[in-house]
């Protein structure tokens, strides 16, 4: 399976900028600046906590005054109401996540992608749609209320390009121009200056939609990878290697600068190392240890969800976190395989973070959103894939949604003049009911003329 040029560039420009200080790559024409470029990112360990975090923003505050911030807010507030986002790159195929398999014209468009009857769960709330196979996870969680789904979310005049239109989602508005994100914004109007940990990007780049105006954000790839390592060294002989660097720190300096330099750094690695080793890997399968599996593999989504739910236990003062799932969505040839495996692994990893949430007691206090850039094109391409379309497929998981579609199915005998899913229902309105519905906040003080669109129900 192969994505597009434009996919590819848009990716590799967005990482550079994402790294401050990186030799930035040249913006194409037409391109919006991703969100939070230009923000400041220095590096710093929150002893507390046991946590290396690359924070974005807030670049006076001294490191132990984020200690002191995170901290307060744990202690402060440590039932806050949580959003995940997670983002399909690439733009997923509506319809194969939800395929109208009673419609003829989805068998004309796709003679080849189309599914086979019987080959996934019909759609409880439409008959007439099929879950893609390997949306089974979804399914058992969509039958237990905790799956709201939209089929057909968009925005009029839609962009397809990957950079353009996931700009659009991350900064809530089709302003190219816009430079904070809009969980950013959020955190701007009620955030903590002292707090990095309240918007978390689980990976070692800013995820745009957190960029800020003012407060701080955070950056971790997960709590479960920090360690020492030293080649044919394991088991006693690397925890008295350990012991041995921790030695090192409490050795005299006398007031040597280079001694007290190498002293400190020995202590704090072993500081860190000592407070992070309730989400070390326990077996050779290099899972955190949890209260429910999760899918085997090297793959680091299922591996950062579980650690959120570890680091949501410990009662850290997370509010809003933004993650990509596993694989790539840009589909433009050999669709079926590559599409089913990604699927099958997103939608395992997001049913083992709900029922460890609910292991743990902190399913109510979570919600997470499923969302990608455009849906494809309807008809098939001649390579087994599909093209850039319009119109995608979102989710709302969790203990509190309302379980209902949202918006409807926009059918396939009304397509766009491009011959794309036409938009049933708008994310800035989706994004509107999150802020005050979930988050309780002003949408209108967050989103560009939030008032202009519907909300819709989301929770119970």
């Amino acid at each position: 399976m192969a994505c597009c040029n434009e996919h590819s560039r848009s990716e590799l420009l967005r990482r550079g900028l994402a790294e401050a200080g990186r030799g930035l790559p040249s913006i194409e024409p037409g391109m919006p600046l991703p969100a939070g470029t230009g923000l400041d990112r220095r590096s710093f360990v929150a002893r507390g906590l046991g946590l290396a975090l690359a924070v974005y923003g807030g670049a006076a505050l001294r490191p132990q005054v984020f200690d002191e911030g995170i901290a307060a807010a744990a202690a402060a507030a440590p039932q806050d109401k949580v959003l995940v986002s997670v983002f399909l790159d690439g733009g997923a195929d509506a319809l194969s996540l939800l395929a109208p398999t009673a419609d003829p014209l989805y068998r004309q468009l796709r003679p080849r992608l189309a599914l086979p009857p019987g080959a996934g769960l019909a759609f409880a709330e439409d008959p007439a749609l099929t879950w893609h196979p390997s949306l089974a996870p979804l399914v058992q969680l969509h039958g237990e209320g905790k799956v709201s789904v939209m089929p057909g979310i968009g925005y009029d005049h839609p962009n397809q390009s990957h950079f353009t239109s996931r700009h659009f989602w991350e900064v809530g508005a089709a302003d190219e121009r816009l430079s904070t994100g809009w969980l950013g914004r959020y955190l701007d109007r009620v955030g903590k200056p002292d707090n990095p940990l309240q918007g978390l990007s689980l990976d070692w780049s800013l995820q745009p939609s957190l960029a800020t105006a003012r407060m701080p954000v955070a950056a971790v790839d997960a709590p479960d990878r920090y360690d020492f390592w030293a080649r044919g060294v394991w088991g006693e002989v690397s925890e008295r290697m350990v012991n041995a660097i921790g030695r090192l720190g409490a050795i005299p300096t006398h007031g040597d600068p280079g001694l007290e330099t190498a002293s400190d750094s020995a202590l704090q690695s072993v500081r860190l190392y000592e407070q992070l080793t309730p989400f070390r890997p326990k077996d050779d399968r290099k899972t955190l240890v949890s209260p429910v599996p999760y899918p085997p593999g090297d793959d680091a989504f299922p591996r950062r969800l579980a650690g959120l739910a570890a680091m949501l236990a410990a009662g850290l003062p997370i509010r809003v976190v933004a993650l990509s799932a596993p694989g790539g969505y840009d589909t433009h040839d050999n669709q079926a395989q590559g599409l089913a495996e990604d699927l099958e692994l997103t939608a395992a990893s997001l049913l083992a973070f709900q029922r460890d949430l609910e292991a743990r007691g902190l399913a109510d206090r979570v919600l997470v959103h499923v969302w990608t850039e455009f849906g494809r094109r309807a008809k098939e391409n001649g390579s087994g894939g599909t093209d850039h379309g319009a119109a995608g497929t979102g989710f709302l998981i969790g203990s509190r949604v309302a379980g209902k579609m949202i918006g409807e199915f926009p059918g396939l005998a009304k397509l766009d003049e491009d011959g794309n899913l036409r938009a049933t229902a708008d994310f800035r309105g989706l994004y509107g009911a999150i802020l005050e519905d979930w988050l309780g906040t002003d949408a209108d003080a967050i989103i560009p003329g939030a008032r202009k669109f519907g909300r819709p129900k989301i929770l119970r």
